[in-house]
């Protein structure tokens, strides 16, 4: 194995032994195998009770198939009396029990942004590597140091253009290459370029180049294929992943293109270019300073948005078995089993098979009042499925060692502490360490209530997580009858707290002494919060609502409220109607949704309003089989991708509007891709999109009708089918 130290002048390699493995339930899986250098047993109860070690990681490959032919089960089957791990780098800090970026901070990072410009071919509406009209006319490059620098395609050929790219990179030497998707656009079409030119794009610290194989990234109810690309020495982190990871949790972000994501963080120069994707080949050859202009502002967006979205990932490579790229496309849960799985082997001790899936009872979530009403508190119980664990004892029945819940307290011990560092820091970097540290932290700790559940996990109980979840709905439940008894008014419960209405005589100023009250007879162990106070809160229904801050800042949840699949302009009308609701401006709602259907009578509303954008969950291929099939119907964006031309793969995205003049008409018939339509011959289907507005306002009726909250009651029209 070999490990790239970074010296003052520099960096050095060291190369050191490595000897891969496999876990065995029998040794007799591999007698005989060739490069079979031990098999060394390990003590305790479970299941995979001997290690075998390996000459070669050819060797060791040799020796899984051979597993899977004698066993009859894949490496992957949860009955498979063998465990191979296919990345040789986590094996070896698994046995190692070294660590990358020990000590240093995230600053101390060399990195490097990269952004690429390409011209499409005529008639052709989407770039593609393999056409011979196609190109790259600029690669922008930005690192941590300040250094930023465009290679321009209006001054080099294709060629010369890849070979200097490869020259920089390899001068500036980076540990990290960013890119805002990076796996899935620029690395592959660099790739495929330097492939019909004969470049060679060397960019591996050792002088190799890059390598890539097909992968997919499961992202909450997303599957996400790419090419997963490796260059020797260096870590390759897509900002364009990161940013869906970030919004599992968040759900704040406008969408996942650079420029939406740089505004939302505030990373956006006030004088950045900006160009349409549609205008590069004009670009180029009328202003071509403006086009490099353009690239270069991506390249140093990468880097901003890279700055805040990366941090905790980096601080998990110092805690985690895995490198830097695998940290950041690794699930919380994997990572879990990751850390019980080398302190097990670190000690010899046997590692259990994963237990088969059982139903797991959910966490409480009620809803008792719809309709605006104000102030509004919400209580929580910090880290509520965490602290249930650790109060009572829960875990996997098969952790012999005890691991989970010392490794979990240890966690939360070691969060508290970044937590007070953070607030005591002066120093702007060391906050910044300390607050990623914190973040890093409570990911995980999150993360152990769901490994219990977690089908691949060597030391899952479903049983255990069936407990947890029946001891958070009854700590809830318990808050929600002393607020009750305290006379508070309870709106929504959900999982780990209550919003609610505080008691009629209630003053600001006794917050505290009120969560005293409400924590009155709480179980040992559980510890509330007041996370929030509201000015107003819109209850609309289970898990849906918006809160007024006492700044005036709106903040809606619910995918009913934010959800991407409706289109920009229901998404602001919506928030337009909620934000007059909760500032008490009911009469102030008929008004706007008349404006908005006279815009669209009128042709005013913009393109960007109305078109849909959708990620495809699957390839068109797949989809077309399925409809074949009769399990699925058509459906707009995959008939769309299928007539434009291009290899499209899961996680792509396509824009697109409805035309037509019916109000009633059948979306995967009239759709048009957004890139068709013309502003000088505007033929968005008027109808279609009044009703859609008009649907909105049919949601939200009955809230101008109604004075603060009342009873919830779910009788909405079933017929419409916007939420």
């Amino acid at each position: 194995m070999r490990l790239w130290r970074r010296v003052p002048d520099g960096t050095t390699v060291e190369t050191v032994p490595f000897s891969p493995f496999l876990l065995l339930a029998e040794p007799g899986l591999v007698t005989g195998v060739p490069g079979l250098v031990a098999v060394e047993p390990l003590v305790g109860p479970g299941a995979l009770r001997w290690l075998g070690r390996f000459e070669t990681w050819a060797e060791a490959l040799a020796a899984r198939d051979a597993c899977r032919e004698r066993s009859g089960h894949g490496p992957t089957a949860p009955e498979a009396p063998y465990r191979f791990l296919p990345d040789p780098v986590h094996q070896y800090l698994l046995l190692s029990g070294r660590r990358l970026f020990l000590g240093l901070r995230f600053g101390a990072l060399r990195r490097l942004a990269l952004d690429i410009e390409v011209v499409t071919g005529d008639g052709h509406e989407f770039p593609s590597a393999a056409r011979p009209g196609d190109r790259i006319v600029a690669v922008a490059l930005a690192d941590s140091s300040g250094f930023r620098h465009v290679v321009r395609g209006d001054r080099l050929d294709e060629r010369a253009l890849l070979e200097e790219t490869t020259r920089l990179v390899r001068e500036r030497d980076p540990d990290v290459i960013e890119g805002h998707n990076i796996f899935r656009f620029d690395l592959e079409y660099l790739e495929g370029r330097a492939r019909r030119h004969g470049v060679r794009l060397a960019w591996g610290r050792d002088g190799s180049e890059l390598r890539s194989r097909p992968a997919r990234l499961q992202i909450a109810e997303r599957a996400i294929g790419y090419r997963r690309y490796e260059i020797a020495g260096r870590h390759v982190v897509d900002t364009w992943l990161l940013a869906q990871l970030h919004d599992v949790g968040a759900r704040d972000l406008p969408a996942f293109g650079l420029k939406d994501i740089a505004r939302h963080f505030g990373v956006a120069a006030p004088d950045r270019t900006y160009i349409d994707a549609s205008r590069i080949a004009s670009e180029l050859a009328e202003a071509p300073d403006r086009l490099m202009a353009y690239a270069a502002d991506d390249a140093v967006e990468t880097l901003a948005v890279a700055a805040i979205l990366a941090p905790p990932y980096f601080a998990q490579t110092q805690l985690l078995p895995f490198d830097y790229q695998a940290v950041t496309l690794r699930g919380a849960a994997g990572k879990i089993d990751a850390l019980l799985l080398g302190e097990y082997l670190r000690q010899g001790q046997a590692v259990p098979l994963p237990g088969a899936p059982a139903p797991v009872g959910g966490g409480l979530t009620a809803i008792w009042r719809q309709g605006v009403g104000g102030p509004v508190l919400h209580v929580d119980v910090t880290s509520l499925y965490p602290s249930l664990m650790l109060a009572h004892g829960i875990a996997p029945a098969s952790d012999a060692l005890g691991v989970f819940l010392r490794l979990l307290a240890r966690l939360r011990e070691v969060r508290v502490t970044a937590k007070r560092l953070a607030r005591q820091a002066a120093d702007p970097e060391e906050r910044g360490h300390q607050q990623a540290l914190q973040q890093t932290f409570k990911i995980l700790i999150n993360a152990f209530y769901g490994y219990l559940a977690f089908s691949p996990g060597h030391w899952n109980d479903f049983a255990a997580a069936d407990r947890v979840t029946a001891e958070g709905r009854a700590v809830v439940a318990a808050i929600v009858e002393r607020l009750e008894v305290l006379g508070a008014a309870p709106i929504e419960a959900d999982t780990d707290g209550v919003y609610f209405v505080p008691p009629p005589a209630h003053r600001p100023e006794d917050d505290a002494g009120l969560l005293e009250r409400i924590a009155a007879g709480l179980p040992a162990g559980i510890a509330l919060e007041l996370d929030g106070r509201y000015a107003a809160m819109l209850s609309y229904k289970m898990k849906t609502y918006a809160l007024l801050d006492e700044r005036g800042r709106l903040t809606l949840k619910g995918s009913g409220f934010r959800s991407r699949g409706l289109e920009p302009f229901v998404r602001r009308l919506i928030e337009e109607i909620v934000r007059l609701l909760v500032e008490g401006k009911r009469g102030e709602v008929r008004p706007v949704i008349d404006r908005w259907l006279a815009d669209f009578a009128a042709h005013q509303v913009p393109l960007r309003l109305f078109a849909r954008t959708e990620t495809l969950q699957e390839s068109p291929e797949a989809y077309r089989e399925r409809v074949s099939a009769g399990v699925r119907p058509s459906a707009a964006a995959y008939e769309l991708a299928l007539a434009a031309g291009r290899t499209w793969q899961p996680g792509d995205q396509v824009s697109y509007y409805v035309a037509g003049r019916a109000r009633h008409v059948v979306v995967s018939e009239h759709a048009r891709l957004a890139s068709e339509w013309d502003p000088a011959r505007p033929d968005e289907n008027v109808e279609y999109y009044r009703a859609k507005t008009l649907e909105v306002w049919e949601r939200f009726r009955r809230f101008t009708e109604q004075d603060g909250l009342v009873p919830y009651r779910d009788d909405e029209p079933a017929q419409l089918s916007l939420f």
